[in-house]
């Protein structure tokens, strides 16, 4: 039984310390907790380079900076700048770092507990011990908490549950629509926006680690196959050297009449621009990766290919989907709303390791195995819807 609280916070500060997906998926939480507290501030602590998802969001009032290895000055100033301001503070990742600022800034807090392991075996079970020692000082400074589970819980639907001591009843959370808020767009460039032309696909191929990776070849048919419908392909990265290499290296591959057709805009846009980008595209193509949950979130059609991590974790959430699961576990094709999953074959899939070798630097067989010839399929099938 969850303890219901009737607090009314006045000052609330949201903490998500981790990568910019992480960071636009508590935007159906902040949205929530507007409706439950229409009068309160709300404030957004993470780390600096990562809050461009939150660009214009109506309901954030004040952006707070950190960064992710602050020197002495810096957790001094951040602790000064945080001490006791708030009423209540949401910790939206399991990290010791957010709980102690939380633990700094406010009264209250409700937080997310990770790290808890999925087998059932002694040495599982030894493991879950360990961590529920390491996780007893959250829970003891927490009003309630919500325990991550990394294959049968969705994320937004975890955020979500950070709220569930402000509501009477916990369904009353997921019976609305739910909607990610991207971050509000910005003009782009001349040298972007006069080389657009419509009908246009963006690719997003690059991930933030090696296991997430769809092979070069297999980029090179897709892109192929979309410059002979006469679509023009954008080919989104990063501005991170291996981003941008990866862009490269698919260009290399293709021939001169093709790369016409091709757009690398690898580290060319910011991240509202990129929303701007998504807005007006035909379909969007890319692997797990922040910038697939952001063209889901811009109700683009999107298709993403999934291979170690569980969509029904970390899936990019359809716009307006009620309920607290969108996902099955394993399906080599499924659609909801405007996004689909294609996922590669293999009794192991999905492990939720990284890689086969379970090293970033890895590979996937079951993406290698994730045949252009499919993802082409879904493309004609979510075209022709």
């Amino acid at each position: 039984m969850i303890p219901f609280s009737s607090l009314k916070p006045k000052n609330v500060l949201f903490i998500a310390t981790r990568q910019i997906g992480d960071v636009l998926v508590t935007t159906p939480l902040i949205s929530k907790a507007r409706e439950l507290w229409p009068e309160a501030e709300f404030h957004f602590l993470g780390y600096r380079g990562k809050l461009d998802m939150l660009h214009g969001n109506p309901d954030i009032a004040e952006i707070i900076e950190t960064a992710d290895r602050p020197s002495f000055t810096g957790y001094l100033s951040l602790f000064n700048r945080l001490f006791q301001r708030y009423d209540l503070a949401i910790v939206t990742q399991p990290s010791d770092r957010a709980y102690l600022y939380s633990l700094v800034a406010a009264f209250r807090r409700v937080g997310v507990l990770g790290g808890h392991p999925q087998g059932k075996d002694a040495e599982d079970k030894g493991k879950r011990n360990k961590i529920e020692k390491q996780n007893a000082w959250k829970k003891f400074i927490c009003i309630h908490t919500v325990d991550v589970d990394y294959f049968k819980q969705h994320v937004i639907t975890e955020k979500l549950r950070l709220l569930e001591s402000f509501v009477k009843k916990p369904g009353e959370l997921f019976n609305k629509p739910i909607v990610v808020t991207p971050p509000a767009g910005e003009p782009l460039t001349p040298l972007i926006a006069n080389a657009l032309q419509q009908p246009y696909v963006v690719v997003h191929p690059g991930p933030l680690t090696a296991y997430k990776r769809w092979p070069l070849a297999y980029w090179q048919q897709l892109i192929l196959w979309l410059a002979g419908r006469n679509f023009q392909v954008v080919l989104s990265a990063s501005p991170a050297k291996q981003d941008v290499q990866l862009n490269r290296d698919i260009l290399s591959l293709l021939d001169d009449q093709t790369r016409l057709k091709v757009i690398d805009a690898a580290g060319k846009l910011t991240i509202p621009q990129v929303g701007t980008v998504l807005r007006n595209a035909a379909l969007y193509i890319g692997v797990d990766t922040s910038i697939t949950h952001l063209a889901a979130a811009c109700n683009t059609p999107t298709i993403t290919l999934f291979g170690a991590t569980p969509p029904t974790n970390f899936g990019p959430w359809p716009n307006g989907f009620i309920g607290e699961q969108p996902f099955e576990l394993r399906a080599r094709f499924q659609t909801v709303g405007n996004v689909t999953i294609l996922q590669g074959p293999g009794e192991c899939v999905p492990c939720r390791k990284a890689g086969c070798q379970d090293r970033a630097d890895s590979n996937s067989e079951c993406l290698d195995l994730l045949e252009p010839m499919q993802v082409i399929a879904a493309i004609e099938r979510v075209l022709q819807k």
